[in-house]
């Protein structure tokens, strides 16, 4: 029977197959009475054929082990039980309400039949290569034509808004006397000015509805509605908006829909939603959850103990828009990110902040990786950008100098690697301008001559859609400055389908972009529209990446331990969902905080068989998938060699400033 089929089976009719597949199995649950007789008959049974495969064998006894126990699940805080063979113990003895959910016994079906099933050969390459070609590019011509037609119209409504607006900015204002023709060329001038979209952007449905053409429907526009009567923000810029195809034919734009129209889930979560990275949460005077004590406030983030994420009090609080999927939706929700540009705009009592936050990074023994971020590290102003590079030479210059009188042993870790993460080359390729380019050519040419040499664009490119002649002129621009671009995606359910992310990685190679993170969502209710199970990302990486060109690793952020993809499968929830227990990256690292925390245990937001009928939903060809069932467990790649640190010309001290383990 086919997958799609087994995906919508009732509670009874999949019983039947069992009955019809897994004859012994559902003989030992009708004949063992008690679930603990169940799993020790069934354990027997597994172990008494040779002949069973021993990955799929191992899964199974591993289920067994964790069957009935108490969990501490990491991400919410709270106790989970794991209820797996007890569950399919009720199934399979008929005790069970037929309105139970199926996809607990649809995973575990698959799981004995592994047993039994030949491996499949991976996908040939010319395999691989069709599912990318499925999907266009911001580059192709066909979609460069509707793109064409979507500016053509909003530049219209962007001539009307400029005429009925109460309060429009000088810059922006049309001549007095100006007829129709010369209004319609103005805009299209402004249309190439980053800051025209800034000022335009659309900050309400109503406006989002109308640059699409009013094609959204009733139910999204309900919903967006009630996103914004919940206190939501919305910012979307005219340029980005002309990226989607509102023709109903053509190119599939789900990848890029996913990203700026909120879930029904998003949107009910929004007002409560919890801090996934537990360690973004500071308090003054206390360790975040990572152990490290951090200056007041919400600008230095921290997990490791080389790097440290610098968020500035200034227009790279904002963004140039809001991703659905943002991993600091908490922040936009405590008001800590927005879009309130002038209350953004640095205060006289930024300055004084920064050489507080710079004395942070100069006085700690270990950090030698700074990521300004945001937010968006681009949106801050050319200046307000010059001012906050120059504090960070001058912290190098400091950092550099003490540890001239320091014996070897006991030197500090000077600042090696500088990075900025922006999605702007996306949202607004327009804002890198050849100011900017100067301002970043200069600061690597003076950091260089340092100690510093890593200068990174951390950059969030989602789809091959998303590259257009203006990503790509961006790209190229930053390229000149001498800085090396690299990329992340989040592995949502749109771009996680064959070949997608594939199909990106390959073009941004072309264009000298280096992939660096494949991210998965992160689980907390509010993003299980778009959360892709672990196995997927598993299945991605084991089955389609390129060998040369995928430097990229398939991680889930773990709260306040950091990224890994070493997992097993070992529980599932009623309703399907798997309980996956994770260890941390042992190839970088960590707060010794973690060699306290014992196992991880993270619960994932969809069941993979609502995964898949998502993927049915898109139009996807779920038997393309088939082997996702395989992938139960995972190991975090190697660093790429290009990501590693390089090695000091002296020997570090081993103590660790700035750290409290409770």
């Amino acid at each position: 029977m086919k997958q799609q089929k087994i995906l919508a089976l009732t509670l009874s009719q999949l019983q039947q197959l069992y009955q019809k597949e897994l004859p012994q199995v559902v003989q030992l649950a009708r004949t063992n009475p008690h679930p603990q007789q169940f799993k020790e008959s069934l354990s027997a049974y597994l172990q008494s054929n040779p002949a069973y495969d021993s990955d799929a064998l191992h899964q199974l006894q591993l289920l067994i082990r964790y069957d009935g126990a108490n969990l501490h699940e990491l991400s919410t805080n709270r106790p989970v039980a794991s209820t797996t063979l007890g569950a399919l113990h009720a199934f399979l003895a008929d005790a069970l309400d037929e309105e139970a959910e199926t996809d607990l016994f649809i995973d575990l079906f698959f799981q004995f039949k592994r047993l039994t099933q030949p491996p499949r050969p991976l996908p040939s390459p010319q395999r691989i290569k069709s599912w990318s070609e499925r999907w266009p590019s911001g580059l192709d011509a066909q979609v460069q034509t509707i793109r064409s037609a979507n500016k053509e119209r909003m530049v219209h409504v962007l001539i009307q808004k400029i005429e009925h607006r109460r309060h429009t900015p000088s810059r922006y204002r049309f001549a007095e006397g100006a007829d129709y023709e010369e209004k319609y060329r103005q805009v299209c001038a402004w249309w190439d000015d980053f800051r025209f979209h800034l000022a335009m952007a659309a900050k309400t449905p109503s406006e989002v509805n109308r640059l699409l053409g009013n094609s959204l429907s009733p139910e999204t526009m309900y919903l967006l509605g009630r996103a914004r009567k919940k206190g939501m923000p919305f910012f979307v810029t005219p340029y980005y908006l002309s990226l989607l195809n509102c023709t109903h034919q053509g190119y599939d734009d789900e990848s890029l829909r996913s990203y700026i129209l909120y879930s029904p889930q998003l949107v009910e979560a929004y007002g409560h939603i919890r801090a996934w990275e537990r360690e973004d949460m500071v308090q003054d005077g206390k360790p975040n959850a990572a152990g490290w004590l951090l200056p007041d406030g919400h600008n230095i983030h921290r997990r490791y103990p080389e790097t440290a994420i610098l968020i500035p009090d200034t227009m790279g609080r904002a963004c140039g828009g809001l991703c659905a999927s943002c991993q600091r939706m908490y922040d936009f929700q405590s008001k800590r990110l927005g879009f309130e540009f002038e209350e953004l705009r640095p205060k006289e009592t930024w300055e004084k902040k920064l050489r507080r936050l710079m004395a942070y990074f100069e006085e700690d023994t270990q950090l030698r990786d700074i990521l300004i971020t945001g937010g968006d590290a681009l949106m801050s102003q050319n200046k307000t950008l010059r001012n906050l590079l120059e504090a960070v030479y001058r912290m190098a210059v400091r950092k550099r100098k003490a540890n001239a009188t320091r014996p070897d042993g006991e030197k500090y870790a000077e600042l090696q690697r500088v990075r900025l993460g922006t999605r702007l080359p996306v949202y607004l390729p327009m804002r890198v301008n050849d100011e900017l380019v100067e301002i970043l050519r200069e600061f690597k040419e003076k950091a260089s001559a340092v100690g510093v040499s890593q200068f990174f664009i951390q950059t969030h490119f989602q789809t091959p859609l998303e590259l257009t002649p203006q990503a790509c002129e961006a790209l190229h621009k930053l390229q000149q400055a001498g800085w090396l671009i690299t990329n992340q995606l989040v592995f949502n359910v749109a771009v996680s389908r064959r070949g997608h992310t594939e199909k990106l990685r390959r073009l941004l190679h072309q264009l000298g972009v280096v992939s660096y993170y494949t991210f998965s969502v992160k689980g907390f209710e509010e993003n299980r529209a778009v959360f892709t199970p672990a196995c997927r990302s598993m299945q991605e990486r084991c089955e389609e990446k390129h060998p040369t060109r995928a430097t990229d690793r398939n991680v889930l952020n773990l709260p306040g331990i950091g990224k890994s993809m070493t997992f097993s499968w070992v529980g599932s929830l009623p309703d399907g969902r798997r309980i996956l227990c994770f260890d941390h990256d042992r190839t970088r690292r960590h707060s010794p905080i973690i060699d306290s925390l014992g196992k991880v245990y993270i619960v994932e937001n969809k069941s993979v068989a609502a995964y898949l009928r998502q993927l049915d939903g898109l139009g996807e060809e779920t038997e393309e998938y088939a082997t996702i069932w395989n992938y139960t467990t995972g190991q975090t790649q190697p660093r790429f060699s290009l990501y590693a640190y390089p090695e000091f010309p002296f020997r570090l001290t081993g103590r660790m400033s700035n750290l409290q383990l409770q």
